[in-house]
């Protein structure tokens, strides 16, 4: 029986602001990518995210970004250092593992978040930095990346875990890159669409770009991510297809191993 995670970025509301509906996403996710404050979340809404994913028995990872609460962590900040960046990392994975242990959570894995993840994903000094600091921490921690980008290659050659990343509402380039959101046809809107293309590519190991071009990877887990207003739908959705298909559903703690 195949095996994937399917995980969500949440955490990300802040103050009076509420971003996505983590209570509903917790009860459908086997895992949860939790804002650690720098482009969402805070001391309130990371604490109560931990909670309620502690109840679901869903497992946590740490989900830093760029410095940026006005833009969501989606723009790209360019003339930060490498080992800026790593600084950056290690201090945000340290705010969520202290409240993550003051509720009796081990935190699990770590995922970069929007223009960090995009920039490291190509960019190998960057994608080291963001490993290095993960390495400096918990090297057990799993280290989430795109599947043949810069950051699967920097972990590796860190000794790292590594669980290898799709996205059921992402389009994807014909190297396996996701299509920037800047371009028409980058996000997947489609529920329905979203789940047979997940059922396709877990069940297949192949992903398929917009081209049509097949490319085969390696699938650990899927996200869906939690900021839409169809974010919740298209999860559920996703999760019973995959489970019709007789694919497992299981936090990615629980099933990616190293080597």
């Amino acid at each position: 029986m195949a095996v994937v995670d399917l995980n969500s970025d949440m955490g990300e509301s802040f103050g009076a602001y509420e971003i996505g509906d983590d209570a509903s996403m917790l009860s459908i996710v086997s895992s949860a990518n939790v804002a650690c404050g720098f482009h969402g979340g805070d001391a309130l809404v990371m604490h109560e995210t931990l909670r309620l994913a502690k109840e679901n028995g869903v497992g946590v990872g740490a989900h830093p970004g760029f410095n940026d609460l006005w833009g969501f962590g989606r723009r790209p900040i360019q003339g930060d250092r490498p080992e800026d960046i790593e600084k950056q990392m290690i201090y945000q994975i340290g705010a969520i593992q202290g409240m993550a242990t003051a509720l009796g959570i081990r935190v699990g894995h770590f995922k970069a978040h929007g223009a960090l993840n995009n920039m490291a994903a190509v960019d190998y000094d960057l994608a080291l930095a963001t490993a290095r600091a993960v390495r400096a921490v918990d090297p057990q921690m799993i280290y989430v990346a795109l599947p043949g980008s810069a950051m699967e290659r920097a972990a590796e050659s860190l000794g790292l875990c590594v669980a290898r990343e799709i996205f059921a509402d992402r389009a994807y380039e014909d190297d396996g890159m996701l299509v920037s959101r800047k371009k028409a046809g980058a996000m997947i809107e489609d529920a329905d669409e979203a789940a047979r293309r997940m059922v396709d590519f877990v069940t297949s190991g192949e992903i398929e770009s917009v081209s049509g071009k097949r490319i085969p990877v390696a699938i650990d887990t899927i996200c869906v991510h939690g900021d839409s207003a169809k974010a919740v739908a298209m999860a559920s959705k996703v999760r019973a297809a995959l489970t019709a298909a007789g694919v497992d559903i299981k936090p990615m703690v629980d099933t990616v191993k190293a080597g």
